[in-house]
């Protein structure tokens, strides 16, 4: 996950433009991973490692030490590869990292204050890059109005940036479409005040 200071401070500078002409608020989460279950990299690391001592005693001639060392260094290195993010990622079906990608973006929605906000017209635009997930979260008083497929357009700028490796100019880009989005419906109002910081969050 390769993010600057400098780009987080171009992507806390996006959040404010768009911020300045509507009364919604904007809140940007950076996830590396969204799941750090380890259990299926342990168990295919333990049927490997159980499986290796009849492999070596049916067609090598090691002793039982040299074997037993073997095996505990097979399991260890197994557990230690398969245990990487992209890796323990890669191991899990489709449907399951969608599922707890979604799932992590919603607790980001609540622990982010989104959910607090008094008018409730705010959004989360949330990535997360080892699960290669990106949604759009709009609270109820915006979802009223907008529905999700109107902010399609930002995921796929924010998801074709990111496939380049520009991910601040891929948030910049989401910002700018949904900072369009919400002036049209929630305009900035006289008595606004900022409620959420302006930045995004890596997780």
């Amino acid at each position: 996950m390769s993010i600057s200071a400098q780009d987080r401070e171009r992507i806390s500078n996006a959040v404010h433009a768009a911020e300045e002409k509507t009364s919604g608020e904007i809140v940007c989460v950076l996830a590396q991973t969204s799941s750090d279950a380890t259990a299926l990299p342990v168990l295919i690391a333990a049927i490997v490692a159980l499986a290796l001592p009849w492999l070596l005693v049916a067609f090598t001639a090691m002793t039982v030490q040299r074997i037993l060392s073997l095996q505990i260094a097979v399991f260890l290195v197994l557990v230690v590869f398969l245990c990487l993010p992209r890796i323990r990622v890669a191991l899990m079906p489709r449907k399951a990292r969608r599922a707890i990608a979604y799932r992590a973006a919603m607790e980001q929605f609540t622990v982010r204050g989104i959910s607090r906000k008094k008018d409730r017209c705010g959004i989360l635009i949330f990535v997360s890059m080892a699960e290669r997930y990106a949604r759009i979260i709009a609270d109820d008083g915006i979802a009223a109005h907008v529905p999700q497929s109107e902010w399609q357009g930002a995921i796929d700028a924010l998801v074709a940036h990111i496939c380049e490796d520009r991910i601040a100019d891929g948030f910049i880009a989401a910002i700018n479409l949904c900072g369009n989005e919400l002036a049209r419906h929630f305009p900035r109002t006289e008595a606004k005040h900022e409620e959420l910081p302006n930045r995004i969050y890596l997780i």
